[in-house]
């Protein structure tokens, strides 16, 4: 064989292989948006299943949707005040303590159209650290403020009190249920108004931020990612940084999609166990699983040598 043509071999580009990330994120989104038939009748689903709030948020109206919106869902139980809300609680919680911020990282659909928008190729953009620590505070406020206060004390003046969240600012019920629904539906075109032109502008402001910021949502308006944050340093899914194979290349601090500070804090609020660290790492000093101190370093222990003899 000669030089030239083992050249041509081994400039051979190689497919890049999926992730283990995103093919999660893939067939998360096909199974919690299974119901193909709503998109093509402009339908939604009212099986049995939309009674099961699923653990992200994927919009009751979406025409795919097969469970519920735990966001929707709690809301609409605040808001009647005759019940407390301990099955979306319950099961919030439950996940939170067991996995924390994991269900942002691999099984919200809105965080893939998050990941895929940001891969276009445009001048990426670093948020100042003083702006980004308190724009971050801004998911607590939707928490508490609009998903809870908003539909605990503040109703119509016919007794009704609406989801505040999902119907102002929520995009991922924009995309995924108003604007099949909209396309679908030419009876809905007609009565869209000033509302609906609100939901797309804040759909596409979030959405244009995404080409040179990751995660925009994700890191400072997402209510769901403020209740599993408060869970994310004693969950038991866990990272781990072993600080003695670490280089201190912070290579996994560049491809951190929520800017977190690894090499410090693991195991902070914002991250959200994609595995982007420990894939990145070139030491492999980065682990996860159901195990870790509360720390999320690993700690080694010396073992002690025998003793000697008294008369050695």
């Amino acid at each position: 064989m000669s030089g030239m043509h083992r050249n041509r071999i081994a400039k051979k580009p190689r497919r890049k292989r999926i992730s283990f990330q995103r093919m999660v994120q893939l067939v998360s989104a096909a199974i919690l948006n299974g119901y193909a038939a709503g998109f093509a009748k402009g339908s939604i689903f009212a099986g049995p299943s939309k009674a099961v709030c699923v653990p992200v948020l994927n919009c009751y109206s979406c025409p795919g949707a097969l469970g519920a919106c735990p966001v929707g869902a709690l809301q609409m139980t605040l808001g009647t005040r005759r019940s407390f809300p301990f099955y979306v609680l319950g099961t919030l919680m439950l996940f939170g303590v067991v996995f924390g911020r994991l269900a942002c990282g691999l099984l919200c659909p809105f965080g893939l159209v998050q990941d895929l928008i940001h891969k276009i190729p445009t001048p990426k953009r670093t948020v100042p650290k003083k702006l980004d620590r308190a724009a971050r505070f801004l998911k607590y406020v939707m928490l508490f403020g609009v998903v809870v206060l908003l539909s605990v004390f503040v109703s119509t003046s016919a007794g009704i009190t609406p989801p505040y969240f999902c119907k102002y600012i929520c995009p991922a019920g924009t995309l995924g249920g108003g604007i099949p629904l909209m396309i679908s539906n030419p009876a809905l075109r007609e009565l869209a108004g000033a509302l609906f032109d609100w939901k797309v502008f804040v759909l596409a402001v979030i959405l244009a931020a995404c080409l040179f910021i990751h995660r925009p949502f994700c890191r400072y308006l997402c209510p769901l990612g403020a209740l599993y944050a408060l869970f994310n340093r004693f969950s038991f899914y866990r990272m781990s940084l072993d600080h003695e194979k670490c280089t201190g290349c912070k290579e996994c601090e560049r491809l951190c999609p929520m800017a977190v500070e690894v090499t410090r804090e693991i195991n902070s609020p914002e991250c959200i166990r994609c595995g982007r660290c420990k894939a990145s790492c070139p030491a492999q000093a980065i682990s996860c699983g159901l195990s870790g101190n509360a720390s999320g370093k690993i700690k080694t222990q010396k073992i002690p040598s025998a003793p000697l003899h008294k008369n050695e």
